[in-house]
């Protein structure tokens, strides 16, 4: 039997090699001619060749979760004095795991996936070689979607935008924080990258204001010349007014309001849709419940990602293998349904839907149970929650702490 793998990156490294111990053969679509996925470092920015340039990282960038929990469940990275450690390095652990496994000869490169439909009881697969632009056609019995969730950058539409007269950048399109030199620059959200970029581009900048409405880090220590601000209200040629009545002028207006799902390559009948960020109609967050010889690898965020998507390959892999027997289509959408209806009852919103954090645990279980496979050990969730405390209270030295796993429920902070 033969699975198509969207992404060479961990997800979909992670898939591969699950696919081949279950006795599939895996053929690996990679845009770029690299292992990595968004883990590879990019200088351009924008598009070549009419595609857009995937990977959203950065130079010097280092983790802001430690190593500890960044690995797989039986492939840890290497040893490593710190914790945080640089992206440089889980590249080349990314790398190693695709040696160790003997993944690389599975990876077509330099190849972009156009379409996937479903023909009958095959996926039709139509790639083109992005250096050649020949066009290729095959047949797969699967298809596991592992293309990432930090490609597609989504903005939030501010009143009266079409005065400002400064620039406006996305976080994906970040490479140095040199273009801020002497500039004010308002930077809007503050999930993980715009408190953290905040930093990166006040060693630059004149003044930052970093504009969100989150109570959670109110008390959040930054460098001198960053100023929390709350939500903007409207714009104006020079800067803009925010909704407690004060105002700003700034140059450059810095959106790290996140990403997009996006999965262009798929059909309007392939049973999966995107609203405001919620992917459905997804059986237990990775399963397509109208054809489930479908995966998506990777959705849920705020997690041990690598560990997760470990998981995931496993689970869909014991219904793709016939280890498991898979509920009818109308269940799987029932139970999706009821799950859904749970999130809204506690205020989540749709864009909200896939996020975990320190629900993880209990998603792991979930998957773990239902597929009769191996959980992820608790202390991985344990870490990470901890881990992404002392993000929010310590952005300044949180990546000093050195953590130590001890057994499958214990970590230590060993500085």
């Amino acid at each position: 039997m033969s699975v198509c793998i969207i992404g060479a990156g961990t997800a979909g490294l992670s898939s591969a090699r699950h696919a081949k111990q279950h006795g599939l053969n895996p053929t690996i679509f990679e845009l770029s001619d690299k292992i990595g996925g968004t883990w590879v470092y990019n200088e351009k920015t924008g598009s070549v060749n009419g595609i857009d340039i995937h990977s959203s990282m950065y130079t010097n960038l280092r983790t802001n979760l430690p190593k500890e929990i960044m690995g797989f469940p039986d492939y840890e990275i290497g040893e490593n004095e710190k914790s945080y450690i640089k992206s440089e390095e889980i590249l080349d652990f990314l790398n190693q795991f695709a040696d160790h496994f003997e993944l690389r000869n599975h990876v077509r490169f330099n190849s972009y996936v156009i379409r996937v439909l479903k023909k009958r009881k095959k996926w039709q697969v139509l790639v083109k070689n992005v250096v050649t632009n020949q066009m290729e056609c095959q047949y797969f019995d699967y298809v596991m979607v592992a293309n990432g969730h930090y490609h597609t950058p989504n903005y939030v539409q501010l009143k009266n935008g079409h005065l400002f007269q400064g620039e406006y950048l996305h976080s994906h399109d970040f490479r140095h924080n040199g273009r801020f030199k002497d500039k004010t620059v308002l930077v809007i959200g503050a999930g993980p990258s715009g408190l953290d970029l905040s930093n990166i581009i006040s060693k630059a900048a004149k003044r930052v204001f970093l504009s969100h409405h989150l109570e959670a880090i109110e008390n959040t220590k930054f460098f001198e010349n960053v100023s929390q601000k709350p939500d903007v209200r409207e714009l104006d040629e020079a800067g803009g007014f925010f909704v407690d009545g004060s105002y700003e002028e700034f140059d450059t207006i810095f959106f790290c309001t996140g990403y997009k799902y996006a999965f262009p390559f798929l059909t309007v009948n392939s049973g999966i849709f995107v609203e405001d960020n919620c992917v459905q109609v997804l059986y237990k967050q990775c399963l397509n419940a109208k054809y489930p010889s479908m995966a998506l690898i990777g959705l849920p965020f705020y997690v041990c990602a690598a560990q997760m998507m470990d998981l995931q390959a496993r689970f869909v892999l014991s219904y793709f293998t016939g280890k498991n027997e898979l509920p009818s289509t109308e269940d799987m959408r029932l139970e999706t349904a009821k799950s859904m209806q749970t999130l809204w009852e506690k205020g989540y919103r749709k864009r909200q839907a896939h996020m975990l954090g320190v629900d993880q645990i209990n998603y792991f279980t979930d998957l773990a149970e239902t597929a009769k496979v191996k959980n992820i050990r608790p202390v991985m969730a344990k870490l990470h929650n901890e881990s992404s405390n002392h993000f929010k209270k310590s952005l300044l030295n949180f990546r000093e702490n050195i953590f130590k796993i001890v057994d499958d429920e214990t970590f230590v902070q060993v500085n």
